[in-house]
């Protein structure tokens, strides 16, 4: 990766800031504050973030450039909609069925790829979510091709999740989790390998990392939590069909990377932030010049055209990011007012 996107360090062992309580009240308000709409905005950031934060553990910390984030959605997805629709399998089998499945797909495709990477590797993992879009295609029984089909929404310990607010709040408390178990990898050893053959994978292997297990583990562990959420997204969505899994994801990860601060978590959840509402930021704006581009605003072609100015405009102008801003801000009120 160029060295612009791998400037993040690895944490410090600085205790965090306790947000997570804070975390668990809005979350829990937010259903009761919020209309239909917005609800539906929130579930989609959340969703999405969950996702990034597995795309952040193999492009962000181990430095591998992958385009295959929508390839593993949708592994996810299909795997939660097919065993729960087809075969009744409950909501507390399916999710990690869909997590374990992504993985095992994963080690597939990054076994192959070991000695690949930059964008040799970046092509080898958007031919698998080609390979994979394919697949969905033509495993008709299961997937009903090129139609979809619909997913239902199941319950869990006999408590039913057919409200909005209660597949918010599983997704809510998911993104928790996932953000815990991330942020405790990163601390480990494993995580200190992971950035470690991000920044010198030679030195790495001289130390005594195993650079082949590390990303590999890489693989496994970014595709789980991305599958996890493709799971999410079948229980939201309730209808699946191959066109929710288009390049368009791939790059909506990669942009939600590059905005947010590659390697930072937070930055993750604040580059989804942005990215999610940005096309619908686009429409108000250009519903108030003018009623006809507001449909334009939010249109496939467009959303790839802001991503792509976007991710220009960062690389170009804040290659850290969002969590640079933040950072940057911090600093600044701490010598305010003897600022020069």
């Amino acid at each position: 990766m160029p060295a612009s996107l791998t400037a993040t360090r690895h944490p410090t062992s600085r205790r965090p800031i306790p947000l997570l309580p804070f975390a668990i009240l809005a979350a829990i308000a937010l259903p009761y504050a919020a209309n239909a709409y917005a609800l539906g905005f929130a579930t989609t950031i959340v969703i999405t973030a969950i996702g990034v934060v597995g795309f952040n553990v193999l492009t962000g910390w181990t430095g591998l450039v992958s385009l295959g984030y929508a390839g593993f959605f949708a592994v996810g997805a299909y795997t939660q909609g097919v065993l729960a629709t087809r075969y009744g399998w409950p909501l507390l089998a399916t999710l990690p069925a869909a997590a374990i499945v992504a993985a095992l797909v994963s080690v597939l495709v990054g076994a192959p790829s070991l000695r690949l990477r930059g964008l040799y590797l970046a092509i080898t993992t958007l031919a698998f979510s080609a390979i994979i879009s394919h697949v969905i295609l033509l495993a008709k029984p299961l997937t009903g091709g090129s139609r979809g089909f619909s997913v239902a929404r199941p319950s869990v310990l006999g408590i039913p999740l057919r409200s909005d607010a209660a597949i918010f709040w599983l997704c809510a408390a998911s993104l928790i989790f996932a953000v815990w178990l991330a942020s405790n990898i990163l601390r480990s050893y494993l995580g200190r390998a992971f950035f470690a053959v991000r920044d010198a994978e030679t030195a790495a292997r001289v130390l005594g990392v195993d650079v082949i297990r590390a990303k590999l583990l890489a693989f496994a562990l970014s595709s789980a939590i991305t599958g996890f959420a493709g799971a999410l997204f079948a229980l939201n969505q309730r209808y699946l069909n191959v066109e929710n899994f288009e390049l368009l994801l791939s790059i909506e990860a990669v942009s939600i990377l590059i905005v947010g601060g590659v390697g930072s978590i937070p930055g993750v959840i604040a580059g989804t932030v942005f990215m999610v509402l940005l096309p619908e930021c686009a429409r108000l704006a250009f519903n108030a010049i003018g009623g006809s581009l507001a449909d334009l605003a939010g249109a496939q072609e467009i959303r790839g055209v802001m991503y792509g100015l976007v991710i220009i405009l960062f690389l170009r102008f804040a290659p850290g990011g969002l969590i640079d801003f933040w950072h940057s801000g911090r600093a600044w009120l701490r010598r305010w007012p003897c600022t020069g």
